[in-house]
């Protein structure tokens, strides 16, 4: 062989083997999911035969194989429990994209375990969630405070320990909580009612921005809430979580104990029983204690499930009891009193610490109980039943003169029965959806012995809903509609000055949503979803007149409300890069006659005190806006976020702002990761930064301007040890870092005291 000849062989060789590394790029991108139920599967094994890669299912299911070369390769899909998957897939010249589902194995085999049901959530909107170490850094705070680590989410609160959440400007009637998968079913209507909800409860909280009143019903239009426990074991073991967490401000201190265990005897069988306790007094402002502030609460919930190939039947009770002040400055005694604290801006009286709890405040009971069962007629039909109970218990206590001191002013008793039958078809080709039909009856009554005319009166509500979903999956893209159709009847009576009024008010209507995801690269999808939504008037929005004591508020109603009526787009770009996240998400909603509450300017003078006025008006809205979540590993140890949202809520009857709009808000941090290795145990600190400006899209009238702009910054650090086969986590907060003197619009109470100033919290949790 000649000089030239070599030469030749040798270009020929590089550029064959440049060719071929521009040419092997290609991925095989898919999601794992369980035929029964589409939950995803974590940890489920991928194979590569022709090229020997391999990968394993993260928590959504998802993997990735990369730097594939054109060619044809067969695929191996495992998981414990389940059948084996072979798959062959052509790739040439594009990328491959797949869901997987896979079927569980016969029972009777020694080796195949059975595993715990918790249904999937499958939409096409978008959605976030709250798990595993953020849950934890999370653990001793209530539900609205945990969720605002989320973009878009803020709350709506009355002080400190009231907060509600709110999903891109909609909060109270407009967010549906889910409980272990029964719709919360309280008081929900008042903006000092706080969800009945123990937050030690869930190992996953998730929330769905998009118009969800198709699954789930009318009060979902403004977004969902799910707070999930985990599912019951089926094997034998014995799993105990102990956390006790204590705070600074408030000296409060809060304790939950979990235990869940699995048969040995009784293959399927798990039981789990929790409670949690918490006692805090006077919260501190920067310079004073805020009077009457303290909180008590007592939880406890229990489950029993039984899951076999073919049946799953679980029982679900809990009980929520609280007990807390309102501020006492929020109840004046007269006009002159009112003005001068509002002007003044916190209470003249720098107040004491005590942990005693006196007159105004709350007292609420919850009793949510479920049985759930479902059964698989096939490998691919699975009928679902779910009856629910809950019987709600609200007491709200006013300074009164005398033995009437001891007796609630507002005394209510809402009874509610929920039935869910619905039916899963899953297929292994691309179709699945739910075809299904719900049933809601309520009966609300006031508690004789007040001495008080109710602000509500007694009514009777039923509401049926039937709905259809489907949904069609192939490659990258998925494809989801539905359609619902609602009817609801609500029957209203009170005496006022000893005579009987009475209504009688029917509802329906259709709902209906159409969405996608696309998943663009193996590392950036986009999401849309459209979807309609209606909501009918609540009773308090209808027929409220007199004091509501707990928002230190006259409230009036108006019987001539319309339903609401929304169409919400919505649209979600994500990026899941090896050191990079990026969520963007934007949306408009048009409501047609918005129901709101609105400061009328007039104030209500009586031997109880003097109070602001507010009613409740219907206007056409206009809701749009943004949220953003982003980090970035800049080393193996150092890390940072940010996220942020702007909501825009505009009257578009007046050319107008509406009251209680969250200002725009933005959140940072740097965490520096202490551990000598990547896989190591948890072992960071935190420092963060909270950015809300002054909300200048301020309605026309206010009974005090918008408080400034403000920035707090937190300090955090988290350590994980392990101690013999136990986990400990250590965790120390320090909110509000400086001490900064500050009002949050979305305060209620913002018109009479500053928000809380430097908490430090240790939190503790050990697993064994």
């Amino acid at each position: 062989m000649n000089l030239k000849t070599g030469i030749f062989l040798l270009i020929s060789l590089l550029i064959g083997h440049v060719v071929q590394a521009e040419d092997c790029k290609l991925i095989i991108r898919g999601k794992i999911i369980h035929l029964e139920n589409n939950e995803p599967i974590e940890a489920a094994y991928i194979w590569v035969i022709e090229a020997e890669e391999g990968a394993v299912s993260d928590q959504n299911g998802n993997f990735v194989v990369k730097n594939l070369c054109p060619g044809t390769y067969t695929l191996t899909i495992q998981y414990l429990g389940h059948q084996s998957i072979r798959d062959t897939v052509e790739l040439t010249s594009g990328n491959y994209t797949k869901t997987y589902r896979l079927e569980e194995e016969a029972l009777g085999l020694q080796s195949i375990e059975v595993h715990g049901h918790r249904d999937a959530v499958t939409t096409t909107t978008a959605v976030s969630a709250l798990y595993g170490e953020a849950l934890l850094e999370a653990r001793g705070e209530n539900l609205g405070e945990s969720l605002k680590r989320i973009s878009g989410v803020s709350t709506f609160s009355t002080g400190n320990s009231i907060a509600k959440p709110v999903i891109h400007g909609m909060h109270s009637n407009r967010i549906m909580i889910m409980n272990n998968g029964i719709r919360l079913e309280g008081q929900q209507w008042g903006a000092e009612h706080a969800p009945e909800i123990d937050p030690f409860l869930a190992d996953e909280i998730t929330v769905v921005k998009g118009a969800e009143t198709v699954r789930y019903g009318p009060e979902a239009m403004g977004g969902l809430i799910l707070v999930n426990p985990a599912p019951l074991p089926t094997s034998k073991t014995s799993k105990t979580s102990l956390s006790v967490i204590g705070a600074s401000n408030g000296r409060m201190g809060n304790i939950n104990v979990a235990h869940v265990g699995g048969s040995e005897k009784v293959k399927g069988l798990g039981y789990r029983i929790q409670g949690s306790a918490k006692r805090s007094g006077n919260v501190k402002s920067p310079g004073y204690f805020q009077r009457n502030t303290g909180v008590s609460e007592l939880n406890l919930s229990s489950s029993l499930g039984y899951s076999n190939k073919k049946l799953g039947v679980e029982a679900y009770y809990s009980l929520f009891h609280t007990e807390l002040g309102i501020l006492t400055e929020s109840h004046t005694g007269n006009l002159s009193d009112l003005e001068a604290i509002i002007a003044n801006g916190r209470p003249f009286s720098d107040g004491e610490f005590t942990y005693d709890i006196i007159n105004p405040k709350q007292r609420v009971t919850h009793h949510l109980a479920k049985l759930k069962s479902h059964y698989h007629l096939s490998e691919n039909w699975k009928v679902n039943f779910q009856y629910g109970f809950q019987l709600n218990h609200r007491q709200e206590f006013d300074k009164r003169r005398g033995d009437l001191n001891e007796k609630a002013s507002l005394d209510l008793e809402l009874y509610t029965n929920t039935v869910d039958l619905f039916m899963n078809h899953t297929h292994k080709n691309e179709f699945s959806g739910t075809w299904g039909f719900n049933l809601i009856q309520q009966a609300n009554s006031n508690v004789p012995g007040t001495g008080v005319t109710p602000l509500i009166p007694n009514y009777d509500m039923l509401n049926v809903g039937f709905y259809v979903m489907e949904k069609y999956s192939k490659g990258p893209l998925e494809v989801e509609a539905g359609i619902r159709y609602d009817l609801r009847n609500v029957s209203t009576a009170r005496y006022i000055s000893q005579e009987l009024q009475t209504a009688e008010l029917d509802y329906q209507n259709f709902s209906a949503f159409i969405g996608g995801l696309y998943h663009i690269t193996p590392e950036l999808t986009f999401n849309s979803n459209l979807g309609s939504a209606w909501r009918p008037p609540n009773v308090n929005e209808l027929f409220s007149e007199g004091l509501h004591h707990g928002a230190a508020a006259v409230e009036i109603g108006d019987p001539n409300l319309k339903s609401e009526k929304s169409l919400k787009w919505i649209n979600e770009l994500q990026y899941d890069g090896r050191r990079t996240h990026l969520e963007f998400t934007a949306y408009l909603n048009p409501i047609n006659d918005y129901i709101y509450l609105n400061p009328t300017g007039e104030v209500f003078v009586s031997l109880r005190g003097t109070f602001n006025v507010y009613e409740y008006l219907q206007a056409n809205a206009f809701f749009y806006g943004f949220d953003f979540a982003g980090s970035y590993e800049f080393t193996d140890r150092l890390s940072g976020y940010l996220k942020g949202s702007i909501v825009q809520a505009k009257n578009t009857d007046k050319d107008s702002y509406f009251p209680f709009i969250p200002a725009n808000r933005m959140d940072w941090g740097i965490s520096y990761d202490l551990s000598k290795n990547a896989a190591a145990l948890t072992n960071k600190i935190t420092l963060s930064n909270v950015l809300v400006a002054q909300q200048n899209r301020e309605p026309d009238f206010d009974i005090a301007p918008p408080p400034p702009a403000y920035a707090l910054f937190n300090l955090s650090y988290q350590k994980q040890f392990n101690v013999a086969e136990d986990k400990l986590n250590i965790g120390l907060q320090v909110h509000n870092l400086f001490n900064t003197r500050y009002k949050d619009y979305m305060n209620r109470f913002r018109y009479f005291t500053y928000d809380m100033g430097t908490n430090l919290l240790l939190k503790i949790n050990y697993e064994f």
